[in-house]
């Protein structure tokens, strides 16, 4: 297949300073769950990112300094020469594929604590950060502000002779000094550096000097800078940053502007669409001559097509399509639509900064397993034997499993007791806001309808003769789960009293459309997306809601992914009823009790109905009744074996599809690790 000439806009190759990008498709920084601590695994991230077509592929932040130190997340490191060589790993693997590799400076002011360097943090002013560390920063002076410059020179120098191509001054996110110099909310100086928006950019505009003196020989310097931060007045607006740039305007060789903060740069797909932040980045090009890269979660070469025709953008900027599909740009220009693995916005990718643990998707399950597993996006072994598998369940893991099982050469019959393909995500998809999610099915259906070796059977509720007649080599059994009716959880490990009554139902009567009477109780022990979604859904039919939670706040855990306060505002405004740091003690007719977390003091709650979303149950009778028979060779994946996420019953089903025929040693670690270096003793 050939390119789509409507297309051919977006391989034209663009000059940034002293260096030239092959194409307009740029991977922005993003952080990754791995940094400085796993660099062979971020260098092979990135490379493989190259290889599939990005011209610019960049690095998460970079310490520049042990006085900014953002510990325990894994961000990169380049407080000295001893950072080089695991960076170089990273520009090596970039180069190697006709790349540019890009590293985003960072100094990040009052907003670190500093945990594991123990050095005092200072800011703009007399500030304290966000985290809830009983410290605080103080307020630079001028010295503090010459090192810093210095610090930031010296890191841009590393960072050429690590190889980087760009090299950015970053001033965006609230995480940046430049920002915070920038911010009326922070900056309460009253020298040259605070007061008039021209002495606010003062440190910016100096600090992009220092860098372009340093290393814009060689390296194009690149200015990241928050266009509004969705606050008003209290914040800097789309006017103030239109000030900025054109004050700056030919200073750096390229602006990459988006909104703040993180939560509103990278909102997801529920509370987003494509191309949301074009209003707040439109102006850029009007005031600046120097290339303009933005995000807004592209996965359309329309959208892109778009904005690059209309003088929104010169480069597609991405970092969560990039991870979903690596060789997203590859696809476009061979003609392979179909093929490219659209990012559904969920920020299971984003949750990974926050727990520390390496990247993952829920669509590309070998993000983050390059060189862990040594597992590339687009290429898979062939298959070792003549197995016929028989894979029983069309959810996220079993049409994961057959299309993998499919691309490596495998005889492969699915069956599906439904009527379509997709399990859980085909009733997740119509939620409020997760249409976006239905990719994930779209996606592996797609792929594996032509497969001429990989056979479909709908309404096929099999039983265990009919597995056992079947004669297949191998029985993948990926049947799914279901929701507890009893209410057992995190919170109580017993039946709540009550729950076998009338009334009482689950998220999956509900989505099956169950008549619902008002007013309606919501109690959450699951603290993911599924408890607050229920509150909206049911709201939005007109119900009384009551959301109860043991948790702080409603569906907790979305911290992770950026939602939690979109979700309680959301809540809020549709007018449910939110308690929290309360258990569900008693289901009674009419009504519920519930109990505070600490006190136990009871309190009760008018209820009709009851929705119970605690915990789920594996969907395992099948192979219940299989397991005893030893003619099979039978393995249970994803929500079947024990219920999570859709992104790990998509990594599930594709694990099991890599391993079968391989060796495998259930005794060691089934990938590879890298171990600190022991130092001087």
């Amino acid at each position: 297949m050939t390119r789509d000439p409507r297309y051919d806009i977006l391989f034209e190759p663009i000059k940034l300073g002293p260096v030239t990008a092959k194409n307009r498709f740029y991977q922005v920084p993003h952080c990754n769950g791995m940094g400085h601590r796993n660099p062979s695994s971020t260098a092979a991230m990135r490379g493989i990112k190259a290889e599939g077509g990005w011209a610019v592929v960049c690095t998460e932040e970079a310490e520049i300094h042990p006085k900014s130190d953002v510990s325990p997340h894994a961000e990169e490191r380049i407080w000295d020469d001893s950072d080089i060589p695991h960076l170089r790993r990273m520009t090596d693997a970039v180069h190697e594929h006709g790349g540019l590799a890009g590293i985003e400076l960072v100094f990040q002011g009052h907003e670190t604590t500093n945990r594991y360097s123990r050095e005092v943090p200072m800011g703009v002013s007399h500030l304290v950060g966000g985290a809830y560390d009983p410290v605080q920063a103080y307020a630079m002076d001028k010295q503090d502000i010459k090192n810093v410059r210095r610090w930031h020179r010296e890191a841009a120098i590393r960072s050429k002779a690590a190889g980087f191509d760009i090299v950015y001054v970053y001033a965006g996110h609230y995480l940046s000094l430049p920002m915070h110099f920038l911010s009326r909310r922070y900056n309460d100086r009253i020298d040259e550096y605070g007061g008039s928006l021209e002495n606010r950019v003062r440190l910016l505009r100096e600090m992009i000097e220092d860098t372009k003196d340093a290393v814009g020989d060689t390296c194009a310097v690149a200015v990241r800078l928050v266009t509004d931060e969705l606050l008003g007045t209290d914040g800097i607006t789309v006017d103030e940053s239109h000030d900025v740039i054109e004050m700056l305007a030919e200073l750096p060789d390229l602006w990459d502007v988006n909104v703040s903060d993180w939560a509103n740069d990278s909102v997801t797909s529920r509370f987003g669409e494509e191309g949301a932040q074009e209003p707040y980045v439109n102006f850029v090009k009007q005031v600046t001559t120097k290339p303009v890269v933005g995000v807004g979660r592209f996965t359309s070469p329309d959208a892109m097509v778009s904005q690059i025709k209309r003088g929104i953008l010169d480069m597609i900027g991405a970092a969560r399509p990039s991870i979903a599909d690596p060789f997203l740009p590859k696809k476009i220009e061979e003609g392979r639509l179909e093929d490219i693995r659209e990012c559904i916005g969920c920020n299971i990718c984003v949750s990974n900064d926050f727990t520390k643990t390496p990247i993952r998707c829920t669509q590309n399950p070998t993000m983050g397993e390059e060189w862990r597993r040594g597992w590339h996006p687009e290429r898979i072994a062939a298959k070792k034997t003549e197995s016929r598998i028989l894979v029983v369940g069309s959810g996220p893991a079993g049409l994961e499993c057959t299309h993998a099982l499919g691309k490596r050469g495998y005889d492969v019959v699915l069956a599906e007791a439904g009527t379509a393909l997709g399990g859980r995500v085909n009733r997740e998809c119509l939620l409020p806001g997760l249409a976006a999610w239905k990719r994930v099915v779209d996606y592996r259906v797609g792929q594996i309808q032509p497969m001429t070796n990989v056979e479909i059977y709908l309404d096929s509720d099999l039983t265990p003769d009919h597995v056992i007649e079947f004669g297949a080599t191998q029985v993948v059994l990926a049947t799914g789960s279901r929701w507890r009716r009893d209410g057992i959880g995190r919170a109580n490990c017993k039946a709540i009293a009550g729950s076998g009554g009338a009334g009482v139902l689950t998220p999956d009567d509900v989505m099956a459309g169950a008549d619902i009477a008002g007013p309606v109780v919501i109690f959450d022990d699951d603290h993911y997306y599924m408890g607050g979604i229920m509150a909206e859904a049911l709201r939005g039919r007109g119900l009384d809601v009551t959301y109860v939670t043991p948790a702080a706040d409603a569906s907790t855990w979305t911290h992770n992914t950026l939602e939690q306060g979109r979700i309680q505002t959301r809540l809020l405004e549709m007018g449910v009823d939110i308690i929290p740091l309360h258990n569900l003690a008693a289901i009674k007719p009419g009504n519920v009790d519930i109990a505070c977390v600490y006190t136990g003091k009871q309190k009760p709650v008018q209820a009709a109905s009851v929705i119970l979303v605690t915990m789920r149950l594996p969907e395992d009778n099948l192979y219940q009744q299989l397991v005893k028979s030893d003619a099979l060779s039978l393995v249970r994946i994803g929500d079947c074996l024990a219920p999570a996420t859709i992104a790990a019953a998509v990594y599930a089903g594709h694990r099991y599809a890599r391993e079968l025929d391989e060796p495998v040693n259930i005794d060691a670690p089934s990938f590879r690790r890298e171990l600190a270096a022991l130092g001087p003793y």
